[in-house]
């Protein structure tokens, strides 16, 4: 009985606090993740305001790509008949 009561002080004098510790460890660095994770969401939210014309913009490159490509298919015609 003596030998468990000296199993129960060493529990709360020694093993207790280091738990306690490593646990104090743990939930600082997820209070970190959580700000940080907060901060991200912050940034993307403010990122989805900057692309709303990001449709506008694509449907004009598109439009460019074709324009141009139909002139660089004229001018490749071109060139073969010269070339060849």
């Amino acid at each position: 009985m003596v030998l468990w009561w000296i199993g129960n002080a060493i529990l709360l004098l020694v093993i207790l606090p280091v738990v306690i510790a490593l646990l104090n460890r743990v939930l600082a660095a997820l209070e970190r993740i959580r700000a940080a994770s907060d901060n991200i969401l912050a940034g993307g939210g403010a990122l989805v305001g900057e692309l709303e014309c990001v449709p506008e913009g694509l449907a004009t490159t598109d439009a460019t790509v074709g324009a141009i490509s139909v002139g660089a298919v004229r001018y490749a015609g071109s060139v073969a008949k010269l070339l060849g």
